[in-house]
């Protein structure tokens, strides 16, 4: 029997384990060590470090540049802060020059008022001092006295009643004494009301009694009132003028309400056809109370607008306007 020699396979298998190890230790080396130009890698580091240096100098530049922007965004508000206080001072001077030119504009109605007040005392001292025979002029105290016939339109709101009507009685007295004999008399209130309600759309006859129920029934009648002559004017031009009339109109009241004076104004005057002087149909004529004219205090908005109204609806329709200066009789 032949025994076979084991040795010579044991070194060969001894052999690979060291040429395995060689082999896997160059492997590793080429993992670990640099592969690659040695120039060129060192330049790339260059660069790296370059573009590393710029950016890191950008960002130091935009944060200087941040704080610079925020401290401009700081001075501009500041600015915008000190703007907007100039704009409130700037408003509230415009408000003061506004409010100071109002009352200016107020002063100035109220001293024209005042003037038409000292102007009509002196007319009626005038009047006391014309002739008897003036009447044959038909011009009164400067009041045209030539119609034929006379419409009363009065006011009979409450400020009216209150505090006028002592005086309301005494002016039309005074009126109809101005018109000795005329063909027709009519009383309605400003809302185009009648005093007696059995002569509507009619004339009353011109006597002594009649001119004394009228004076009588003042005293009980207070009829509502909007405080605002237009549809008492109104309805007396519609429903009484005729061609053949010669027609007085007397406005008697204190204060207007309405919004618009000229349109009071343009409505009468399509309606009149008032031409300044000439071709109207009825005169207008205004008696003003000064129940919201208080001493040392200034008149209410309703009693400036129905001076204003009133003076211009009478200058226009061959009327005269008259401010009372008193509410005593």
């Amino acid at each position: 029997m032949i025994k076979r020699r084991r040795g010579g396979s044991e070194a060969s298998l001894s052999f690979l384990d060291v040429i395995s190890c060689g082999f896997g230790a160059i492997v590793l080396l080429l993992i670990i060590a640099p592969v690659g130009d040695p120039v060129a890698l060192e330049e790339a580091e260059r660069n790296l470090q370059t573009v590393v240096r710029e950016l890191t100098e950008k960002l130091f530049d935009t944060r200087g540049e941040s704080v610079v922007l925020a401290e401009e965004l700081k001075s501009r508000k500041e600015q915008l802060s000190e703007l907007e206080q100039r704009v409130a001072r700037l408003k509230a001077q415009l408000a003061s020059v506004e409010k100071q030119s109002n009352q200016v504009a107020q002063s100035k109605v109220v001293e024209e008022v005042q003037l038409r007040l000292a102007l009509q005392v002196l007319t009626e001292e005038m009047e006391r001092l014309v002739p008897q025979d003036s009447v044959k002029n038909q011009l009164i105290g400067g009041v045209p006295v030539d119609s034929e016939y006379v419409i009363f339109v009065i006011d009979t709101s409450g400020s009216m009643q209150l505090a006028a009507w002592n005086r309301v009685r005494a002016e039309m007295l005074n009126i109809l004494d101005i018109y000795p004999a005329v063909k027709g008399i009519q009383v309605m209130n400003d809302m185009g009301q009648y005093m007696f309600p059995d002569t509507r759309r009619a004339w009353m006859k011109d006597s002594e009694s009649t001119r004394r129920r009228i004076i009588n029934a003042l005293d009980s009648w207070a009829p509502f009132s909007n405080s605002s002559p237009v549809e008492g004017i109104n309805a007396a031009i519609q429903t009484f003028y005729r061609p053949d009339r010669k027609i007085s109109i007397y406005t008697l009241g204190d204060d207007f309400s309405g919004r618009s004076i000229r349109a009071v104004v343009k409505a009468v005057d399509g309606l009149n056809q008032a031409h300044r002087g000439a071709d109207r149909l009825v005169r207008i004529h205004t008696i003003g109370f000064p129940v919201h004219f208080s001493p040392g205090r200034t008149p209410n908005e309703a009693a400036i607008k129905f001076a204003a109204l009133m003076r211009e609806l009478s200058y226009n329709n061959g009327g005269t306007f008259i401010g009372l200066t008193s509410l005593q009789p």
